[in-house]
C-alpha cells in the first residue's frame, strides 16, 4: 500500500516494498532526522504533499523538494539541484548519470543541526529558482548511439522517427541503456526487446 500522508510516512514508511509498518522498515532509525527536514523545509513556504510514498514539497504545484530513506542515511532531494548554488559543497549527485538532481546525505540528527543553515538557503533558493521559472538547459552533449541501433533503424521502417519524437529524457534512457552492454550482441538484443516500444511512443519505464 503506497503511503498517502506525511506522518504515516514517519510512523510507517513509504508504503513501496514488504517492510511497510514493520521494523525493518528503513524510514525507522531516521524519523528523528527527517521530522526535523520536514520542519526545515515547511518553514521555508513550501507546500507538502506526498508522492510515491515519500514527503514532497512543492511550488505552484511543482515538485522543489523530496526527502526519502535509505539503510544507511536518508536524504534531501533538490529535483533541479544542478541549477542551484551550493557555496557549502553539500550537494552530491543523485546517481551516476543524473544530470540535474542533487542531494544531500544525512546519517544523524547533529549532521543536520550543523547544515540545517545551509539546507534552509538551498531550500530557500530551489523555491525562487522554480517561483522564476527556472529550466535546466539541455544536455551539452549527447549519448553515443549505438551501431546495433543505427542497424536496428535501418530494419525497422519508422522507427528512427519514432525514437527522434521521444521526449530528450526518454531518448537518453534508452541510449544509456542500449550503451551500458559491454557486448555487441547484448546490446542488439536489449534494442529489439525495445522496439516496440519505442514505436509506441513509450520510455524505457513506461
Amino acid at each position: 500500500m503506497m503511503q498517502t500522508t506525511v506522518d504515516g510516512f514517519l510512523a510507517d514508511g513509504c508504503g513501496r516494498c514488504a517492510h511497510f509498518a514493520t521494523p525493518q522498515c528503513k524510514v525507522h532509525p531516521w524519523r528523528a532526522v527527517l521530522a526535523r527536514l520536514r520542519a526545515l523545509v515547511l518553514s521555508c513556504g513550501l507546500a507538502e504533499t506526498v508522492k510515491w510514498g515519500m514527503p514532497c514539497y512543492t511550488v505552484d504545484g511543482k515538485n522543489v523538494v523530496l526527502l526519502g530513506a535509505l539503510r544507511d542515511r536518508c536524504t534531501i532531494s533538490f529535483l533541479k539541484g544542478s541549477l542551484l548554488d551550493d557555496p557549502e559543497g553539500v550537494l552530491e549527485a543523485a546517481g551516476p548519470h543524473s544530470r540535474v538532481a542533487r542531494q544531500v546525505n544525512l546519517t544523524s540528527l547533529e549532521a543536520l543541526e550543523s547544515l540545517a543553515p545551509a539546507l534552509e538557503a538551498l531550500v530557500r533558493a530551489a523555491a525562487a529558482a522554480e517561483r522564476a521559472g527556472a529550466r535546466v538547459a539541455p544536455a551539452p552533449t549527447a549519448e553515443p548511439v549505438p551501431a546495433e541501433f543505427e542497424a536496428a533503424c535501418a530494419e525497422h521502417p519508422g522507427l528512427a522517427a519514432a525514437f527522434a519524437a521521444l521526449t530528450p529524457g526518454r531518448r537518453r534512457g534508452y541510449l544509456l541503456h542500449f550503451g551500458g552492454a559491454k557486448q555487441a550482441a547484448t546490446r542488439a538484443r536489449r534494442i529489439a526487446a525495445c522496439v516496440p516500444a519505442i514505436l509506441a511512443g513509450k520510455g524505457l519505464q513506461d
